[in-house]
This record gives structure tokens, C-alpha cells and sequence, in this order.
């Protein structure tokens, strides 16, 4: 299966879209890294831009955890490293707000 002959405008509509989406989830992060908004906030909101964004880059985002307490939890839990946060199932954000409660 190829993928569909797109126009000249229909790529650079496409890529402006793409790079709206990168600096909205940029921008989220950054509330997050900031302590704007909770991981709990987070994986309640189903319109967070953080949904298309990967469980660990999301866990790296908050404050005082790195590399290594991040996939220490995502170990714990059971999550995939390469799981984005919108394939979470219930238990699964139940025990990472519960890990990360303030």
C-alpha cells in the first residue's frame, strides 16, 4: 500500500499543522515542568495535548525525576517505554497519580 499523492499546499498544510501539535505539547510539558499543572490533571484531561505524548517523556517532565526513576516506575507499573499516555488503561493512570500524588 502506498501512501496518497499529496499536493504541494496539502504537505505544507500538513507540516504546519505537525509543528502546531510539537509546540503545543512542548508548551504542556513546560506547564508541567513548572508545577502548572499535575501528572494527575494530565491523565484525567483526554484533550490534553499530552495524550499523543509518550508515558516517559511525560514522566521526565516532572520535577525531580530522570531517566532512571522514570523507567524504574514505568517497570513498576507495567508500562511499555514506547506506551503513549492516550494507551493508558484505568489502572494503569490510577497507579502513576497515585505514585506521583503530591
Amino acid at each position: 500500500m502506498s501512501l496518497p499523492t499529496m499536493t504541494p499546499e496539502q504537505r505544507e498544510q500538513a507540516l504546519r499543522a505537525a509543528a502546531a501539535a510539537r509546540q503545543e505539547r512542548a508548551a504542556a510539558l513546560g506547564e508541567l515542568r513548572h508545577g502548572k499543572v499535575t501528572l494527575a490533571a494530565v491523565l484525567a484531561d483526554q484533550d490534553s495535548p499530552l495524550q499523543r505524548a509518550k508515558v516517559r517523556q511525560v514522566l521526565r517532565a516532572l520535577p525531580g525525576v530522570g531517566d532512571v526513576t522514570a523507567d524504574k516506575v514505568l517497570a513498576e507499573v507495567g508500562i511499555d517505554s514506547r506506551r503513549r499516555v492516550a494507551g493508558l488503561g484505568r489502572n494503569q493512570r490510577a497507579a502513576l497519580a497515585e505514585r506521583f500524588a503530591a
